[in-house]
């Protein structure tokens, strides 16, 4: 299936197939890329890198919107034996130099809107640009034979944030994600399905997905990034049948009704939800408006990657807020204290698609035991029948649109406000969003800045999904026993405020 075992060349025998591999929906009018082409262009992209020098292990970055390039890119990079990192593009213009610094990115390919984010000393490949820097002046045309990856080679770093709110770059083999595409097929013929793809492709959400349709022979729906309009157009158009998304994609897919009741849906055999935790009442609203669709709700991490659960042996029906069951491949404990075999703890999990590392902190601990589980960091609860339910992270990480926001990170950004003496950051519960941050301020000398002020200099600082949506100014914050800021007493504060507010007075 993957040629030399490399994660780059998962085409097989369909690199002469006129079949569309991708309909990209990113310019005015939809491109369709065949296997053929989609194949010529990644290793036309590995014979250009080649060319420049680079050596084996190099690093090579994506900075871009989801586009049939950006795959091509990301599968030629790992067929030439260097290592690609696809970057999000909503992080600040610091953090994204950061992140190209501590890669050591020899050269990274982006799109027109992401060329200005790009340092001046590291190459530039641009997408859909005719000049001398363009991609298609780039490919160099040609055969090319794929490097066969050694064992426990990297294929690719993925960043994500920690919590020192730093990004750290998640180190993963070939095999690992060559395992996960396998097992995810299954030896199940997915050949017939559309994946509709609109989360970003520098999210192992979306990157997994586009891996296992090409794997599959499917045809992948592209959309640039997500737009619940968008979407739905997308499924009716392009008759779908393979849904992939975050919980606040669905919800703001559900709350266009008018759209919904005149667009054909029936095509969609699949729905899976991931990286945020899915509410009962969205799932009853996805079936009632899917009747005919498998709905799961999954769970994975980038370090660990999406295959941890699936259905019950005894084909027992998996509960709406379940995650599923212990996948037969995978090694899980719950872990309380001492006791290894808890049933509510630390999720712990063992399985061939682990992390090599991250890349470049020494001065982080391996998140792994002495008998090689990774540690999740995520709660769960394990019911009789062996199902597990998500309960919530150990330290204070909340999830705000299928993006990870660390309290401590965005109060640091805010107190470097000239007029905010302390900030303290709590989530509120959101239907869309699942949750949302708020911040309490205490203000720095007799000049109180307004809540306006504190959003917009959030919204220049740090990415938009960080800022805080209520600011709130107080004198002081409720401390707990330790004399640290009390954050579950504020968050009660945040509920009661919202409550006032909407049901105000007389």
């Amino acid at each position: 299936m993957f040629g030399s075992g490399n994660l780059g060349d998962p085409f097989n025998d369909r690199i002469t197939s006129t079949k569309s591999a991708i309909i990209d929906l990113g310019e005015s009018s939809p491109r369709e890329f065949s296997y053929a082409t989609l194949d010529e262009m990644a290793r036309d992209a590995a014979r250009a890198l080649t060319r420049r020098g680079l050596k084996r292990g190099d690093r090579v970055a994506i900075l871009s919107a989801n586009s049939a390039e950006f795959l091509a890119a990301y599968f030629g990079i790992m067929r030439a034996g260097f290592v690609a990192v696809p970057v999000n593009f909503k992080f600040p213009r610091a953090t994204i130099e950061f992140i190209l610094r501590d890669c050591g990115a020899k050269l990274v390919f982006c799109d027109p809107p992401r060329r200005a984010d790009c340092p001046s000393d590291i190459a530039v490949v641009c997408f859909r640009d005719e000049g001398d820097q363009g991609f298609d002046n780039f490919l160099d045309r040609g055969p090319f034979e794929t490097i066969a990856p050694a064992a426990d080679e990297p294929a690719m770093f993925l960043y994500t944030s920690g919590s020192t709110g730093i990004p750290k770059g998640v180190v993963l083999s070939h095999q690992s994600h060559v395992w996960v595409a396998e097992t995810r097929l299954g030896g199940q013929n997915y050949a017939h399905h559309r994946f509709l793809i609109a989360a970003p492709l520098y999210h192992m959400n979306a990157l997994a997905l586009s891996i296992l349709a090409c794997a599959a022979g499917g045809t992948i729906v592209l959309l640039p990034q997500f737009t619940a309009s968008a979407y739905i157009e997308a499924i009716g158009r392009y008759r779908c049948t393979w849904l992939t998304a975050v919980p606040p994609m669905i919800a703001m897919m559900l709350r266009e009704r008018a759209l919904l009741d005149r667009t054909d849906l029936s095509s969609v055999e699949s729905v899976r939800m991931g990286s945020a935790p899915v509410s009962s009442s969205l799932m009853n609203a996805l079936h009632h408006t899917l009747p005919n669709a498998s709905v799961t709700n999954a769970y994975g991490t980038t370090e660990a990657g999406p295959v941890v659960f699936g259905p019950h042996p005894d084909g027992l029906a998996q509960p709406p807020t379940s995650l599923g069951y212990r996948h037969p491949m995978v090694q899980l404990r719950l872990v309380d204290g001492s006791n290894r075999d808890a049933v509510q703890g630390e999720l712990e999990m063992k399985s061939p698609a682990l992390m090599l590392g991250y890349h470049n902190r020494p001065d982080l601990p391996p998140p792994f035991t002495e008998d090689g589980f990774y540690r999740t960091g995520d709660v769960f609860r394990r019911d009789d029948n062996g199902f597990y339910y998500f309960i919530g992270r150990i330290d204070d990480m909340f999830v705000s649109g299928g993006e990870n926001i660390y309290p401590g990170d965005v109060e640091r950004m805010l107190e470097r406000h000239p007029d905010v003496g302390q900030a303290a950051v709590v989530p509120i519960d959101d239907e869309i969003k699942g949750q949302k941050p708020v911040a309490f301020i205490i203000a720095k000398g007799s000049h109180r800045p307004s809540a306006e002020d504190i959003k917009n200099f959030a919204l220049r600082n740090a990415p938009a999904y960080q800022h805080p949506r209520f600011v709130w100014f107080v004198d002081g914050f409720p401390l707990a026993s330790t004399n640290k800021v009390d954050r579950g007493a504020l968050r009660r504060l945040a509920e009661e405020r919202l409550a006032k507010a909407d049901h105000p007075p007389g």
